[in-house]
């Protein structure tokens, strides 16, 4: 089964070729885990529409012998956010919203202590030129789960004050992503969390995964860890009024199915989540900073990469994605320091033929 792996992922190279490579990202892995004391790492690889690698390595908490798989569920941080902007998306394919609507069309609560405030978009939202401060605390410590934490955070928004006039510059904001989460609510008339099961995580096959901790399997639970060296954090990232910036719940194994959906724009196994033409939107820079609608957008030696990393109390997490090269890596572990983007760029080194500068 190896072997035919490692045909997937390098075409027509030789045989022995590809044998080598699978095991060169396996050793790569393992010493990266063992150098860095990282207590758990998964990480799998999709390329021209199957799954070619998926490992894991460490444990799923320190002290314990419970051995890390694939299918086991990390914080993904805001790894979430192109999932919003695919609802978001979706939504517009339907007439239900226009990019370049004022939120305040679809959240007339929705204000702040400047009245420019009037002027943010959907579409500035989406890629961070509205002008919205970072949320400062998350409150993981003091979660609410209740149904209106969403709307419930928006309204507390009021005693914000924008960065400066919408669309004039770029600023990172998860606030702005949870202010869309609850705008996905209203107009569509379910929870966030609920539309993001509906349209996306169960049509993909993505049936383990949730943007509602509770609702994890206990058996598929995975705890976070923080300082250096680690030790288990004694709180897990979970907060509905943050659901939308930060809150996905998943496995490198179901996020194969994430990363196939979006390489083949939009549909996997017979069934469309986005229109094909809807990538130009999510894929095309709108900024001078590189950022389409929620991703982030590179290029690099003439290979175009689309990703999104994600940092929360205990966890990181990494998703690349080559779509001129149909491949996609991701990346999850349950620990806070590992350095994400060195390790999954390792692993892209090795999956890329080398670059000539000749």
């Amino acid at each position: 089964m190896a072997l035919v792996f490692q045909l997937f992922l390098f075409g027509t190279m030789s045989v022995a070729q590809p044998q080598s490579i699978d095991a060169e990202i396996d050793n790569y892995l393992s010493e990266q885990v063992k150098t860095a004391g990282i207590p758990g790492l998964a990480v799998a690889v999709v390329r021209d529409g199957d799954v070619v690698f998926s490992r894991a390595y460490g444990v799923c908490k320190l002290g314990t012998d419970e051995k890390l798989t694939p299918n086991h569920i990390f914080h993904f941080a805001s790894v979430s956010k192109p999932f919003v902007a695919t609802a978001i998306v979706q939504l517009t394919e339907r007439g239900k919203l226009e990019l370049d609507d004022p939120v305040v069309k679809h959240l007339p609560y929705f204000r702040l202590a400047d009245e420019r405030y009037r002027d943010v978009t959907i579409r500035q939202m989406l890629n961070h030129t509205a002008g919205m401060p970072d949320v400062e605390d998350y409150e993981w410590d003091r979660p609410q789960f209740d149904d209106e934490a969403a709307e419930r955070y928006v309204r507390s928004m009021s005693a914000e004050r924008l960065l400066w006039a919408p669309g004039s510059s770029f600023e990172y904001s998860n606030m702005a992503f949870d202010a869309l989460g609850d705008l996905i609510a209203k107009v569509s008339g379910v929870s966030f969390e609920e539309y993001i099961r509906i349209n996306i995580l169960e049509p993909i096959g993505m049936v383990d995964s949730s943007f509602v901790y509770p609702q994890i399997d206990e058996a598929l639970r995975t705890t976070g860890h923080v300082d250096d060296p680690a030790s288990a954090s004694a709180v897990y990232p979970y907060n509905r009024r943050h659901a939308p910036s930060s809150t996905l719940n998943s496995s490198v194994a179901e996020m194969t199915r994430w990363m196939l959906v979006n390489l083949n724009r939009g549909e996997l196994d017979g069934r469309r989540i986005l229109r094909e033409e809807s990538y130009d939107l999510l894929w095309t820079s709108t900024t001078e900073h590189t950022i389409g609608l929620s991703w982030f957008l590179y290029e690099e030696a003439d290979v175009r990469e689309i990703l999104h990393s994600g940092s929360d109390l205990g966890f990181r997490s990494y998703i690349v994605l080559l779509p001129d090269d149909g491949i996609g890596i991701v990346l999850a572990s349950n620990w806070q320091q590992t350095d994400a983007e060195e390790v999954i760029y390792g692993v892209v080194d090795l999956i890329l033929p080398p670059v000539d500068d000749s």
